[in-house]
């Protein structure tokens, strides 16, 4: 049996940031990752741009989404690995990201491990004991006074016993899958003089039933290299994203679609008639899964009346962003620019485990909500965020919910985590 103070299950985003704020508190901390890289969806699901985190403030844009997040965005732009050009949405290169998310593990004394996927819980009298896990071969068992899920499918909690649900009401359907993919030697001047020609096309092909991809529209960012372009635009519905099967379904589906688009792409556009497919994601895109039943669960209604919590952890000025579960359309909320609302520490909370922090997009909310909240920036607060409650909770031996949220106010003062 391995012991730490703190255990972090995901490198993603939020993973990371948990992992770096614990450590910062003098707490030893070992971070898992199942992968190569640490990045999650922005590595592994080639997840591109950072949406919106600024707001409209009185003396022009002001971000609300700090702390290691902005440490992160401040040294892509040093490092000139940013396009600002259509900003809000700021486009990032992918590896300067796992470069400097491994720097900050790295300076922080973070023990890291590759390779490594948990396969199990042991819990007693409401407390996580010890984690199965597996990686190199073998089977390791990892106890700690503090851990933290920000696997994304709530992994740790469902094996802990954790009250979970999948998908919207009724029907149990998550967002669509998405597998991003990039392609090369673009023209990217005749681009822009054809890129309004290129939805009413595409809506003509699926009317006639030439495209068999049920998304409205072809979905298209920048690249921070000249002649790349990024397309978030395949769309599986319909399959569960926590079944492996389903999972593994909707890559072929997906693949389909992406060579479908490139063909559309290089036979109809100019722009496109010499672009080369350089790239797909290592793994499909998974908008929404399993989340867990929290002490609260953080609504639509809180999105849209910008409400502010007394516990607040985090602060987010993404709208509602509902791609349907099962067809075509987008759901769009658009909010205010000059408003934000706040995230709560108690949709950090399971009920039944006092030892269990989950960050990141499986976090205790509905359907609706999550579609907001579940952005690189607001997910990386939220994440450094339960790092910093984590520490707390580990050096006075308490539960989670026994944080007091003014001590971890002061905390994310220090660090520069906005949450009010």
């Amino acid at each position: 049996m391995i012991k730490y103070n703190v255990i972090v299950v995901g490198g993603g985003l939020s993973g990371v940031a948990a992992a770096v704020a614990a450590a910062r508190e003098k707490q030893k901390v070992l971070l898992l990752e199942k992968n190569n890289h640490l990045g999650g969806a922005a590595s592994n699901c080639l997840i591109n741009p950072f949406m919106k985190f600024c707001i409209k403030g009185e003396n022009g844009l002001e971000r609300i989404n700090n702390g290691i997040f902005g440490y992160l965005v401040d040294e892509m732009r040093r490092m000139n690995g940013l396009d600002e050009s259509l900003s809000p949405d700021i486009v990032f290169n992918n590896e300067y990201m796992k470069y400097l998310l491994e720097k900050l593990c790295l300076e922080s004394g973070v023990d890291v491990l590759f390779g490594a996927t948990v396969t199990g819980a042991k819990t007693e009298n409401g407390k996580i004991e010890h984690i199965s896990v597996f990686a190199g071969n073998k089977f390791t068992e990892y106890a700690a006074d503090c851990f933290i899920d920000c696997s994304g499918d709530a992994d740790l909690a469902y094996f802990a016993g954790v009250p979970c649900r999948v998908g919207r009401d009724g029907d149990n359907l998550c967002q669509p899958m998405t597998l991003c993919f990039w392609l090369s030697g673009v023209d990217t001047d005749k681009f822009e003089k054809e890129r309004a020609s290129i939805n009413p096309l595409y809506k003509k092909f699926r009317e006639e039933g030439r495209i068999k991809n049920v998304r409205e529209n072809v979905l298209i960012f920048k690249h921070v290299a000249k002649g790349i372009l990024h397309f978030n635009t395949t769309r599986v519905v319909g399959l569960d994203p926590t079944d492996p099967a389903d999972v593994t379904k909707a890559q072929f589906i997906a693949r389909e679609q992406v060579f479908e688009m490139y063909a559309f792409l290089k036979e109809n556009f100019e722009c496109f008639r010499n672009s080369v497919l350089l790239l797909t994601a290592p793994e499909i895109g998974i908008r929404e899964s399993r989340m867990i039943t929290g002490k609260y669960v953080w609504t639509k209604d809180d999105v849209l009346s910008y409400r502010k919590f007394d516990d607040a952890v985090a602060c987010g000025c993404y709208e509602i962003d509902l791609h349907s579960p099962d067809g075509t359309g987008t759901h769009l909320i658009y909010l205010d620019r000059t408003k934000y609302y706040t995230i709560p520490y108690r949709s950090l909370l399971p009920e039944n485990i006092g030892n269990l922090l989950v960050a990141g997009r499986c976090i205790s909310a509905t359907h609706e909500a999550q579609s907001a909240y579940r952005i690189m920036p607001i997910i990386c607060n939220i994440g450094e965020s339960a790092g910093y409650a984590a520490a707390i909770a580990a050096k006075k031996k308490i539960k989670c919910s026994e944080v007091d949220t003014s001590e971890l106010h002061s905390l994310l003062d220090k660090y520069g985590v906005k949450y009010k």
